[in-house]
């Protein structure tokens, strides 16, 4: 089993040579800082009201149990444009409240709207004196066509979810 670190210093291994995109998501009341080597959709750090409609681009960890928290997602993209990175933080999850246990163990992070869903396994729990605090997932995307899709997701996610898109 693979530690939080072994998993970072993969990734940094793999982003290494990446350059910036030079758009981001982000919330009106949020000040986004961005570096050479990433962009950032952040969020607000309170959680967003569940969705009800069937076609809502919506993030679960448990299949049918949506994810209230909005993420801070970090993406990159290779700078030929043939692969990207984005990585998700979720700060105290609903999927780990008493309330939701019931429902079933996470198994991956599905990332669902109108146009179907986007799904990857690789989900890291963090915790903090025996207490999980957070989850990091990465969904790796290794085509032109798979960026754009994420794209697309993370557009109608981030209109229901109050927050914008901005050209840096």
């Amino acid at each position: 089993m693979k530690t939080i670190s072994n998993v970072l210093a993969a990734l940094s291994l793999f982003i290494a040579g990446w350059t910036s995109y030079a758009e981001a998501f982000v919330s009106p009341s949020v000040c986004v800082s961005t570096n050479s080597a990433s962009k950032r959709l952040s969020s607000r750090s309170s959680s967003a009201s569940s969705t009800t409609s069937l076609d809502a681009a919506t993030i679960q960890f448990v299949r049918g149990l949506d994810e209230k928290v909005i993420p801070d997602v970090k993406l990159t993209r290779a700078r030929d444009g043939s692969s990207g990175v984005a990585t998700f933080l979720f700060n105290n999850p609903n999927v780990f409240d008493a309330s939701t246990q019931a429902l079933g163990e996470i198994t991956g992070m599905f990332l669902t709207d109108e146009e179907g869903e986007l799904s990857t396994t690789s989900v890291n729990a963090r915790f903090t004196n025996g207490k999980p605090q957070s989850i990091e997932a990465t969904y790796v995307m290794t085509s032109p066509d798979a960026w754009d899709r994420f794209m697309r997701f993370m557009e109608r996610y981030g209109e229901e979810n109050g927050l914008g898109f901005r050209k840096a």
